[in-house]
């Protein structure tokens, strides 16, 4: 009896892989192409992550790549990293790269266009119309980072003497060049933004209203050159999938949809993941871990060694000026990672926090006095209860006397307020600097911390011990 396997999606990718990557061996291009067909573009472009990742069958990759429909090889192309895209360029001809950056989005052209070569582009743009070559010279000449690189020129506008009837009419004749249909933007004569209306409102109003009866004038836009993590902080805070980008004049220039966002968010949050872990390597942040090299990987994480390094080097001469103190009492030396260690931790937890309350928009610099006594009195219980835990711990398992017990105790307590204070500064003083937040936290708290906490140690080691 024949048995009804049910598969995961996960599992059914996973079992087509492996069937593509057995015929790309026996050269079966034709059935890769099919089965790749049973997938959508998305997955499709996964895949072909994979089959790139192997030097030695990249150019029959490539002739999988061809083989696929023309509609579909766009799509594909349009989801895989730039890297990758590069891969494929490479192994096609001039007339099928031509075909592919004319049928992509327009959002999606301009990142292409801004990878190749000088003189590839300008094979594309010779092929190209007047007016949109044009276009996309000028989107190629915004800053990079800033919101005219992310916005598409393709949106439904209006007049506002336009009645519904004219609008609707007009949107049917023009609306399949828009990237996006659920909200059309009204402009004065001078092309001046001056409202916004939705394609529900049109659709449920009468013939006769006239747009400027209907659309709403409080709207959010953004400035061309605005910054694109104040982008993403936009869309997050008003949580819309659309906003207008207008020029000085408050003239519309495009409208950045949400899907051209969502890749901003993710390249920020592993920009400040790798700021908060001391990588700071912006040249090549926008690269997975694989694609970098060794030494794009010693470039990025030395220089906040080094900084750490010197700021352990302190340390030491902190400890060998007490050398005294150690000789007399040599328990000492046994606690000194335990209130290190606590030092670095709770100052890496306060600073986490502030610094997603300031990404979040949940902190403010204004509040920088209340961030401080909160984190004050945070550390007070926090320190009480460690230090009470650890009283214990040396009293009764160490067998130590009182006055250690004290002295570590004690240490505890000012070690976990200083950790946690300065925890809760550094990310609002680098913000008053226009500094990224991320990128000094912890790297900062974590040399800052353990010179004070040996400072503290032995300053509470003299005076409770009398030495």
């Amino acid at each position: 009896m024949e048995l009804n396997m049910i598969y995961e999606p996960e599992e059914l990718f996973e079992e087509s892989l492996d069937k593509i990557l057995e015929w790309r061996e026996e050269k079966q291009y034709f059935k890769i192409r099919d089965e790749l067909l049973k997938f959508n573009e998305a997955d499709i472009a996964e895949m072909f992550e994979e089959l790139l990742e192997d030097p030695e069958f990249i150019e029959s990759t490539i002739v999988v790549y061809r083989l696929l429909p023309k509609d579909i090889s766009v799509e594909v192309f349009s989801c895989l990293p730039s890297d990758d895209q590069l891969k494929i360029i490479d192994g096609i001809t001039d007339k099928e790269l031509n075909y592919i950056v004319q049928e992509l989005d327009f959002d999606d052209k301009i990142d292409i266009l801004e990878e190749l070569p000088a003189n590839v582009v300008d094979k594309i743009l010779e092929k190209t119309p007047k007016e949109e070559r044009r276009l996309i010279n000028t989107f190629l000449n915004y800053p990079d980072d800033c919101a005219g690189t992310l916005m598409t020129p393709y949106y439904i506008s209006l007049q506002k003497t336009w009645t519904v009837k004219e609008a609707l009419a007009y949107i049917k004749r023009e609306g399949s060049e828009a990237e996006m249909l659920h909200t059309c933007y009204v402009k004065d004569s001078g092309r001046k933004l001056i409202g916004i209306v939705s394609l529900s409102n049109l659709v449920l109003a009468d013939d006769d209203v006239k747009i400027m009866d209907i659309m709403v004038t409080d709207y959010v836009w953004l400035n061309v050159y605005d910054d694109q993590e104040e982008v993403s902080e936009a869309f997050k805070k008003y949580d819309l999938i659309a906003i207008p980008v207008v020029d000085k004049e408050q003239r519309i220039v495009g409208v950045i949809t949400v899907d051209d966002i969502l890749d901003v968010i993710e390249d920020e949050n592993t920009e400040d993941f790798e700021y908060m872990a001391g990588i700071i390597d912006l040249e090549q942040s926008d690269k997975e871990y694989l694609d970098k090299s060794v030494f794009q990987h010693v470039k990025a994480r030395l220089p906040w060694l080094l900084m750490m390094m010197v700021a352990l080097m302190l340390t030491g001469a902190i400890i060998s000026g007490f050398e005294e103190i150690l000789s007399q009492v040599i328990v000492l030396v046994s606690y000194m990672p335990l209130l290190m260690g606590m030092g670095g931790n709770t100052g890496s937890q306060a600073s986490t926090l502030i610094v997603r309350g300031l990404a979040l928009n949940e902190v403010e610099l204004e509040d920088t006095l209340k961030v401080l006594w909160k984190e004050f009195r945070i550390s007070f219980c926090v320190g009480a209860v460690l230090s009470l835990c650890n009283f214990i711990k040396i009293l009764l398992l160490d067998g130590q006397p009182v006055t250690v017990a004290l002295t570590v105790c004690i240490s505890l307590i000012l070690i976990v307020a200083f950790a946690k204070c300065l925890g809760g500064m550094v990310p609002l003083l680098a913000k008053k600097l226009n500094a990224d937040p991320a990128l000094m936290a912890n790297p900062v708290i974590a040399s800052l911390t353990d010179m004070v906490s040996v400072l503290i140690y032995f300053m509470i080691a003299k005076i409770v011990l009398g030495i």
